[in-house]
This record gives C-alpha cells, structure tokens and sequence, in this order.
C-alpha cells in the first residue's frame, strides 16, 4: 500500500509534468526552425542552421548571432508547417543576439519575453528548439546558475558573453537560438551553447538586453564598448562584505590578451568591486556600462587584490575593432 509520502510524490511529478506540457505546447508553437545561406557566383551556399523565437507580430524573432554569421538569407519552418523566407535584420556578436525577419502572411502568436533579473537558481525553466527535421525539442530542468560569462572565439577574435543564464535543461544540436522559458510559458532566454553534459546556457532576456534588441530592429547594429573580462558574482565573506559595504562582487575568472581590461591591469582573481563608481555584483552590472557612450572614456574600476583596494582606469574600446 502506498504513503502519503508516495501520494505526494506523485502529485509533485503530476504537477510538474503538467506544467512542462502545458509550457512546450504554448512555446514550441513560437519556435522556428532556420537554415541559413549565402549567394555566391555557384548559387546559394548553406551556413548554418538552428534556431529562432518569435516575439513579434511584424515577423521579428530572435536567434543567436552564431547562428546567422556569414549568411545574407535563410528560411524559417515553424512547427505547423509555415515557411518563409528570412532576411537579417541585426547582429550582434558580444551579446550572441541576431534578429531576423520573416514575411509570411500568416504567423503563430508571438512569445511574452520576460525579464531574466526575476530568476532565481532552482527555478524550473524549459528549454524548446525547433532543429530542422525535429520539430518541438523540449527539455526540462532548472536555473543551476546566473550571472556567468561566456568566452567565445571567432577566427583570431576572441570575445565574452556576459551574464549568461546556466540550466540542466540539457541543450541539443540545433537548439542554438531557441526559447528558454519559465513556468508561465513566458520567455526569459535565447539558449545559446552546450557548457558540458547535461548542462546549457542562455542569453538572458533582461533591460539590458531589450535594448540591444531594439537597437538590432531599429538599426540593424548596436554600437558597443568592450573591455576583454571573463567574470562571474561571488558572495564576498562577512568581514569583506563589512568593510567594504557590499555583500557581492565581480571575481575576474580570465583577461582576454591585449583588451582593454588587460591594458589597464586587472588580473585573474580580482573582485570588482565598483565600475564608473557605482557597485558592480553581478556582469549586467558591467554590460549596462558598455554600449557606444563608453567607448574611449576612461572607466573608473573599483577591485580588491588579495587584501588590498586597487583603483585601475581602463578605456573600452568599439567591439567593431575585434571583428
């Protein structure tokens, strides 16, 4: 005979399965599939493939830069079995964001984007992705960590995605621009790489990044500062928190070579502390700093070194300088 502990077990489960439905039948919905080309003198050329998420009803839906590098068109396949021809829009490569367009008549109701900054680590979230010939991917699991940086390499240049979202909601190959979603069904991610079995992570939806979206619509490009850090938050011990009236700081995982961060002589293991002189805790902190205002001007920078307060200056540069 089975427990109450049994029974609740499996109204859990009930409860859990019936979200996770209920969130993949709403999403995968607003999921295309995209294979990405190029014209050349031989005719079209595919680039890539993966997937995008549609948020709005003029066709705009969002991918990952990667995604659509290199290519000047592609098709969409949404899962009732529209297609339409897609142009790009934007790209951005220091947030792996792109936006691209379809002009299909007919379109499925766009996603709710939400806003990542109301995450919390162990909130369940469901990753869905639409890669060309498998329809509906869905994974479920939960925030595992937030705030992480992503470094990425294109050829000789070398960049950083700040403040990545980290699930076990496992990611599969063509899942690369496809929604991460919360409970509600509502859009807090663009999943973007495989970190490792079992583990996948996401550009975040958030303030900052609805700007950079409206920029790559408006625009097609978002003019942006850079300054060469790999970092992640940490909670600082309660004797540092006191002295320096903060509970969080930045740690400075990696120094990209010869970037601005290195110029001014931040190190591996630094904690930033303070930016522009104003507290840093987490890597939006740092992101909503550097867009095109930022570029060129000295950028006060606030770490701790081992027991000692450093003040640096570094100077952000265009990221169009490292393409």
């Amino acid at each position: 005979m089975s427990g109450a502990g049994d029974q609740g077990a499996e109204d859990a489960l009930d409860a859990y399965s019936r979200i996770v439905t209920e969130v993949a039948a709403t999403v995968t919905r607003q999921v295309a599939a995209i294979e990405m080309s190029v014209a050349t003198p031989r005719g079209r050329v595919r680039r890539g493939a993966g997937s995008a998420v549609l948020y709005s009803a003029r066709g705009y839906l969002l991918t990952n830069a990667h995604v659509v590098l290199g290519a000047d068109a592609g098709l969409a396949l949404f899962s009732d079995g529209t297609s339409s021809a897609l142009e790009i829009v934007g790209s951005d490569p220091l947030s792996d964001l792109a936006v691209v367009r379809s002009r299909a008549l007919t379109l499925p109701e766009p996603a709710r984007l939400g806003n990542a900054d109301t995450l919390r680590v162990g909130r369940l979230v469901v990753a869905v992705g639409n890669p060309m010939g498998l329809a509906g991917s869905v994974t479920a699991g939960v925030v595992s960590a937030l705030g992480r940086s992503l470094p990425t390499r294109s050829g000789s240049a070398a960049r950083v995605i700040e403040d990545v979202i980290q699930t076990d909601a496992a990611l599969n190959p063509g899942n690369s621009g496809g929604a991460l979603a919360d409970s509600r069904g509502t859009v807090v991610g663009i999943n973007t790489a495989v970190a490792g079995v079992g583990l996948g992570l996401a550009v975040p939806i958030n303030p900052t990044t609805r700007r950079i979206i409206d920029r790559l619509q408006r625009e097609g490009w978002v003019r942006r500062a850079y300054l060469g850090l790999v970092s992640t938050p940490i909670p600082l011990p309660p004797d540092v928190a006191a002295r320096v009236h903060q509970d969080v700081a930045l740690r400075v995982v990696d120094v990209i070579a010869r970037s601005p961060a290195d110029r001014a002589g931040l190190k591996p293991n630094d904690l930033i502390l303070a930016a522009a002189r104003e507290p840093v805790r987490d890597a939006q902190g740092l992101q909503r700093l550097l867009f095109d205002d930022a570029i060129g001007r000295p950028l006060p920078v606030t770490v701790l070194r081992g027991t000692a307060m450093v003040d640096v200056i570094a100077e952000p540069e265009e990221l169009a300088a490292f393409r």
